[in-house]
């Protein structure tokens, strides 16, 4: 037996985790180069091997999950990623760091995945809202690193910070042991036919696709808005990334507010706003001649981003109840894939032409979204 709260304590632990993996290495960038002695390459192959972690281990969850249950998995990815922050910490060779990023990355992909089956699996009419719920202590998790980092690095060194930071990991890895976890769904073995069925479910494979190009607005935001604010609006350096947090808050906010709206308007409804909302910002964004309304712009897109993944792991937990772990795995797969893509096209059209230009893959992707979602809208139930 197990206590609902208690597990949904635990996911929100996990999740919160996995925010600061996304963040931590990315903030502590600049001063592994110097400590190491790496280059630009270098330190992009170590990012690299993060994400190919975090990859793998989005694959590896969901049959693991859906054979053995959430309490193990859940246990090993918190001390992978325990083990690797003291590993970044301690080291002092190349190749430590690059096993601890992969390690970390893994780690991070297993909770991502899994705390997001996991709240789905508790969930019985409020999927959507409570993985809203789930999605606010990722920002919390994003923001927070980066402020405390601001606010100890004058008077602690980073390897301080990691330390402390791998150590109060421990307490989630600890309640992880010794709460209770809803039973393995599939604990006579798992159905591998099926499971690879799940892989042409037309209906799955269309809701991945919604995630692949939402992953891809995401990380595009992520890791090129900075660089439109200095480039387009001669912003500082350290006012781009403080203006930049007006993305995130409004992306935190709104998944607070979802947690609530999620359960009096149907999901759909809230989804398609959503989408109209983050195409008004983008299109703000691109056009904006000024910092105030480029921030206006950051704070819709963090608003209209932030229904599109609790809302489809809603419909895909209510689809999917009995392999869950695995059609999430599938999801989060292809996500991350459209994470990698839509960046690099954004880079590319950058280079060639401007960076205003290159933003237009956002608007181009919302409307796919919007076209993908009315597709396969008829076949969802309630998330």
């Amino acid at each position: 037996m197990y206590n609902r709260n208690l597990v949904f304590i635990a996911a929100c632990m996990g999740m919160l985790v996995f925010g600061i993996v996304m963040t931590t290495i990315g903030t502590l960038l600049p001063m592994l180069i110097p400590k190491f002695q790496i280059d630009k390459i270098e330190a992009g192959s170590m990012m690299s091997l993060l994400s190919i972690g975090i990859l793998t281990g989005s694959l590896i969850f969901g049959p693991v999950v859906d054979r053995f249950g959430y309490k193990i998995i859940l246990a090993v990815a918190a001390a992978m990623i325990v083990i690797g922050l003291e590993g970044i910490a301690f080291t002092g060779l190349f190749g430590i760091l690059q096993g601890a990023l992969f390690l970390i990355g893994v780690g991070g992909g297993i909770l991502n995945g899994s705390t997001n089956a996991l709240v789905a699996d508790i969930s019985e009419s409020d999927k959507s809202a409570r993985l809203s719920i789930l999605g606010v202590f990722f920002g919390v998790g994003a923001i927070g690193i980066p402020f405390l980092l601001g606010l100890l690095l004058d008077y602690v060194s980073y390897e301080t910070f990691m330390t402390a930071t791998g150590a109060a990991i421990l307490i989630p890895l600890i309640y992880f042991i010794r709460i209770g976890f809803p039973a393995p769904k599939q604990p006579q073995g798992f159905p591998v036919k099926e499971g690879i069925k799940l892989t042409g479910n037309l209906t799955l494979l269309m809701l991945g696709f919604i995630l692949f190009f939402q992953s891809g607005m995401e990380i595009t935001i992520g890791s090129w808005t900075t660089t439109f604010l200095m480039e387009n609006l001669t912003v500082s350096e350290s006012r781009a990334v403080f203006f930049f947090s007006f993305y995130w808050i409004g992306l935190t906010l709104a998944r607070l507010a979802l947690g609530v709206v999620l359960r009096k308007i149907n999901a759909g409804t809230v989804l398609i706003s959503s989408l109209l909302v983050a195409f008004t910002g983008i299109m703000i964004m691109i056009n904006a001649g000024g910092l105030s309304l480029a921030v206006i712009a950051l704070v819709l897109i963090g608003l209209g981003f932030a229904a599109v993944y609790p809302v489809i792991l809603g419909y895909t937990g209510s689809l999917f109840a009995h392999l869950s772990g695995t059609a999430f795995s599938i999801l989060f797969v292809i996500a991350l894939i459209g994470g990698s893509l839509l960046p690099l096209i954004t880079g590319i059209v950058a280079e060639s032409f401007t960076l205003r230009l290159g933003f237009g893959v956002i608007p181009v992707s919302l409307t796919i979204i919007f076209l993908l979602f009315m597709l396969v809208k008829g076949k969802l139930t309630t998330g």
